[in-house]
């Protein structure tokens, strides 16, 4: 019976638009150009960060020099940052978005969407506010997640400082 009330609670949370946290995250595949896909269930054992973007998204952009920052900054302490674009065109986009971003991490790019806010439980009938990002603890649990429109996000002279704060809370779970 508490299984059942359980999931009727997160049912209804998903339905109402929000995600429960904390929850175990889902395995997804991340496609990358001109190597095998990467699955998330790799980086089990590890911090991440695992952002969702639009290459041609001015506010996704300035979080990538963010994180590219912040992955320096935390890499002695585990983290790892993973990006995936998921814009039309992504696959073509993704090799130039590298070449301009420099990123220290893997960028790579899905063409399911429906998949990806399947895995952050965002609703399909609603519009995602790019970025997203999740963040993932070493057990593959999801502790927090935010998309551009949430505060942490939406205001670039507090962003670097939010994104810190939430890694290092991160990266503090054993």
């Amino acid at each position: 019976m508490r299984k059942f009330l359980l999931a009727a609670v997160c049912l209804m949370a998903i339905a109402a638009g929000a995600a429960v946290l904390p929850r175990k995250a889902t395995d997804l595949q991340i496609q990358m150009n001109g190597a095998k896909p990467i699955e998330l269930s790799q980086y089990r054992g590890k911090p991440l960060v695992l952002a969702f973007i639009l290459t041609t998204c001015s506010h996704c952009q300035y979080t990538t020099g963010l994180l590219v920052k912040l992955q320096t900054e935390f890499v002695a302490k585990g983290l790892q940052v993973i990006e995936c674009a998921v814009n039309d065109g992504a696959a073509a986009d993704v090799p130039n978005f590298i070449k301009h971003f420099q990123p220290n991490f893997p960028v790579g790019y899905s063409t399911d969407t429906v998949g990806v806010l399947s895995f952050l439980q965002h609703p399909v009938s609603s519009v995602p506010h790019m970025p997203m990002l999740a963040f993932i603890d070493r057990h593959g649990i999801i502790r927090e997640q935010f998309q551009g429109s949430d505060a942490i996000l939406n205001d670039d002279a507090k962003q670097e400082e939010n994104l810190r704060a939430e890694i290092e809370k991160l990266v503090a779970i054993r």
